[in-house]
């Protein structure tokens, strides 16, 4: 099954399988990923490469773009504004830019709906208890408009959001002019999102999933490894095309040449089988879970409503 395309509410069309960007936390590891796993994704056919500005691989994306020899316009390139830019959007996007090597990104998203305090000397600033300094202003609403400013310069070429909930979502379209396309946000069958699904459907808003095979705890759980036995494929490839068949994007992140390969070969599940995978939903996050004082980062669970 050849990977499907995606319209979002714009008319951009993007791929629904790509390669997650995110390379470790040394210098080393974000950029040796350029010339290594990004370049053997995309020679095995990725075309969309998901990254941000905090996950300091967008260098790589452009050096293993360059090192393809294939042209710009053929990628679609997803980048995050840094929780910690919101005082200076249109700033950090240029560095986007310039890090990326490229004059547009395909998508841009609003990385977290909390700001953390800007320190240029400190990209995580703490407060006392350990959890990252908030600060209230700019809040996400104001930021939306310094992005909406971004998507009217055609510069990127569709915006949206990420870690929103129905509860962010909500209080985003009190001033929103432009309703996001995208809201990335951790999606796996034990985190299936159910009622965030029919909402951004209602809106118009296609879902991507990050952590979008949910580690080994699903890819061994019963029924993802019975049913990779029934169609003949690996637990990957029937939970991403789990994703796929939702109509959700996923982005999974692989070095592994072999992996690579066969995250992009999907399987067409039957209704049944999909619906039996969504049944497995438990609402467990796997990725962003709260600490020991019930905080994700830097907001509680019932400020970001998850």
């Amino acid at each position: 099954m050849t990977i499907p395309k995606f319209k979002l509410n714009n008319g951009v069309e993007i791929p629904a399988i790509g390669l997650g960007g995110w390379a470790g936390l040394t210098a080393e590891e974000r950029s040796a990923a350029g010339k290594s796993w990004m370049l053997t994704a995309i020679k095995n056919g990725y075309r969309h490469i998901d990254t941000a500005q905090v996950y300091g691989t967008e260098p790589a994306v452009a050096e293993a773009i360059k090192l393809s020899g294939i042209p710009r316009e053929e990628f679609f390139i997803t980048t995050k504004l840094p929780w910690n830019h919101p005082s200076r959007v249109k700033e950090s996007f240029e560095q986007s830019l310039k890090n990326l090597q490229t004059d547009y990104v395909d998508l841009y998203l609003m990385h977290w709906p909390f700001t953390v305090r800007y320190d240029e000397n400190n990209e995580l600033p703490r407060n006392a208890q350990g959890d990252l300094d908030v600060v209230e202003k700019p809040d996400f609403n104001e930021t939306w408009a310094e992005m909406e400013k971004i998507y009217a310069s055609g510069k990127a070429k569709a915006i949206g959001v990420s870690n929103f909930s129905i509860k962010t979502l909500e209080k985003l379209f009190q001033t929103a002019k432009v309703v996001p396309a995208v809201n990335q946000v951790e999606l796996h069958p034990y985190l299936a999102q159910p009622e965030l699904k029919k909402y951004c459907d209602e809106k118009g808003i296609v879902l991507t999933a990050y952590t979008p095979t949910g580690y080994s705890n699903v890819l061994s759980d019963p029924t993802i490894t019975s049913l990779a036995q029934k169609y003949n494929a690996t637990p990957a490839q029937i939970v991403l095309s789990w994703h796929v068949a939702r109509g959700v994007v996923a982005v999974p992140k692989s070095s592994n040449p072999e992996h690579q390969k066969h995250n992009l070969e999907l399987v067409k599940l039957s209704d049944e089988d999909v619906a039996k995978i969504t049944a497995l939903d438990r609402n467990e996050r796997l990725c962003n879970k709260p600490n020991e004082r019930g905080i994700v980062w830097g907001w509680t669970m019932e400020q970001l409503g998850w």
